[in-house]
This record gives structure tokens, C-alpha cells and sequence, in this order.
């Protein structure tokens, strides 16, 4: 990406997160958008048609970059050799490391749009575990796993991230195969 194009794009995230986490997703306009940025209406519109596709490439590159392992994260690092407990954990550090914004969407209308990403690339990661039970459908497992992983992130920001990542691995660890 030419590093003009990844400069503004760049300026534009950092407008909506400092925007999400003062305002409902619903009363930010492109206009506050476009004034927090400090760019221009087209320049905006170069870039996403919409605040909801703002808010999608938000997710698909928060997402990417969660998911991905890159292992040059110094806190919470992971591989493709890490155990699921491991993948899980670096999520959380992810989302706690941006938990304004993250607490912001959620609360938000623009919270459909995040938790429809959050699970599509949870669910992948899930199914590439391969994780089984006996006499337990792989399908209802995978859906188990994904939806109370997804819903104890949801709990977990309404609480205000109050407890720590691995307190919340270890509680999942009680209740489901991770």
C-alpha cells in the first residue's frame, strides 16, 4: 500500500477510535469523521463510501492482524505452534490493549458489524484446532466454543475489563475444552 494512502487511512482509524469512545457509533457522522481526521470530504470518500464500511475494513484489519501470527509482539505473541489456550489468550490481550474502542463499538450499534468479524474469524480459528469430545457433534462444538468465547468478550467489556485476561482462560478453561 503506498505509505500516503496507509498514512490517511491510518488517520482516519485513529478519528473513529477517538470518536467511538466518546460518542455512540450511531451520532458519529462522516462529517466528524472528516473534521477529527483533518482531511477532506473526498479524501474520505477515496477511501470508504460509508461509515459502516469504515467500521468493517476497522474490524478486517483488527482482525487480520489478531489472527494472524506474526510473532514480533513483545506482550502477547503468539505462533502457529501456540495451543488454543495460547491463540485465546492473545485475543484477549488484543481486545484489552484497545479496550476503549473496543468497549465503544460494543456498546454501540457498530456492535452487529464487529461481533459478525469477531466470529467469522473465531470460528476459523476453532475449526483449524480441531478440537473434539466424544459423542459431542463436532458442528455444535465449534458453535459452543465460538459463541461463549464471543459472549464472555462481551461480558467481560460491559465489566470494564476488569479481570485479566488469564483469570478469564482459566474460567473458560473450567467450563469448555480450550
Amino acid at each position: 500500500m503506498d505509505r500516503r494512502i496507509a498514512k490517511t487511512r491510518k488517520a482516519i482509524f485513529s478519528a473513529f477510535d477517538a470518536l467511538i469512545v466518546k460518542a455512540d457509533y450511531a451520532k458519529i457522522s462522516v462529517q466528524n469523521i472528516i473534521d477529527e481526521a483533518d482531511i477532506g470530504r473526498s479524501t474520505f470518500y477515496e477511501h470508504f463510501e460509508t461509515k459502516d464500511e469504515l467500521l468493517r475494513a476497522k474490524c478486517k484489519d483488527l482482525f487480520e492482524h489478531i489472527f494472524v501470527p506474526s510473532g514480533t509482539e513483545a506482550t502477547h505473541a503468539f505462533s502457529r505452534n501456540s495451543t488454543f489456550k495460547e491463540k485465546t489468550m492473545h485475543i484477549l490481550y488484543h481486545l484489552l490493549d484497545d479496550k476503549k474502542v473496543i468497549k465503544g463499538i460494543l456498546a454501540s450499534e457498530g456492535r452487529q458489524i464487529f461481533l459478525q468479524y469477531f466470529r467469522s474469524y473465531l470460528t476459523v480459528m476453532v475449526e483449524r484446532e480441531k478440537i473434539h469430545l466424544p459423542g459431542v457433534p463436532d458442528e455444535f462444538l465449534k458453535n459452543h466454543i465460538t459463541g461463549s468465547f464471543i459472549e464472555t468478550v462481551c461480558w467481560w467489556a460491559g465489566r470494564d475489563f476488569r479481570e485479566s485476561p488469564e483469570e478469564l482462560i482459566d474460567w473458560l478453561s473450567e467450563v469448555m475444552p480450550i
